[in-house]
């Protein structure tokens, strides 16, 4: 077993990416609350993107440090943590370049959300998600991106306004690779695994 392995698995170093990603969570939901306060109720699950998928990433922890396999959580988290860190980088990096404007807050937002796409992968040698929870979780996502862009629920980026299409189908084509990336690192692995054995 690597290094790498040893700490990722250590309890104590779990344990504490536990607790950064509920004070994340919680910070997430935060930032979202003026949003929140005027979405209708209906809509109240698809908004929060970012911090959603540091939720599921809660409870795969949580399953980890219980020595428990949380398999929808395990899908659901390794989908939206790389889709929504990735998407927040690049939603930063596109309004610096709009704009000229880059602060202090978009730099947190830029390492914080690298970082959300990074610990999701760090993790998928110990995922058992089957394909019934991968479809579940893709289709979680797609179905988000029908909220966001069609009933107009995204995050909002006021000085991107000029460029939802373009970023609508930036997001959807990044929902595919997401859910093409959690398919190829963990279950198509997983079957050419079976087959050589």
């Amino acid at each position: 077993m690597d290094y790498l392995s040893i700490v990722l698995k250590d309890r104590r170093f779990l344990f504490l990416l536990l607790i950064i990603n509920i004070l994340g969570t919680v910070y997430g939901y935060y930032w979202y609350g003026n949003q929140l306060a005027h979405t209708p109720a209906i809509f109240l699950p698809f908004v929060p993107d970012s911090p959603t998928a540091s939720l599921f990433f809660v409870f795969v922890l949580v399953g980890f440090l219980l020595n428990r396999s949380f398999k929808l959580f395990e899908a659901l988290a390794l989908i939206t943590l790389f889709k929504y860190g990735v998407w927040a980088v690049v939603m930063n990096l596109l309004t610096y370049g709009v704009t000229g404007f880059f602060n202090g807050a978009m730099l947190m937002l830029v390492l914080s959300h690298s970082g959300m796409a990074l610990q999701g992968l760090l993790y998928v040698k110990e995922y058992r998600f089957k394909m019934i929870h991968l479809v579940i979780a893709g289709i979680w996502t797609l179905h988000n991106e029908i909220i966001d862009y069609v009933f107009g629920m995204m995050p909002t980026y006021s000085m991107l306004n000029n460029y939802m299409k373009e970023i609508g189908y930036f997001t959807f084509w990044l929902s595919i690779i997401s859910i093409l990336l959690a398919y190829f690192l963990v279950l198509h692995k997983d079957a050419s695994h079976t087959k050589k054995v």
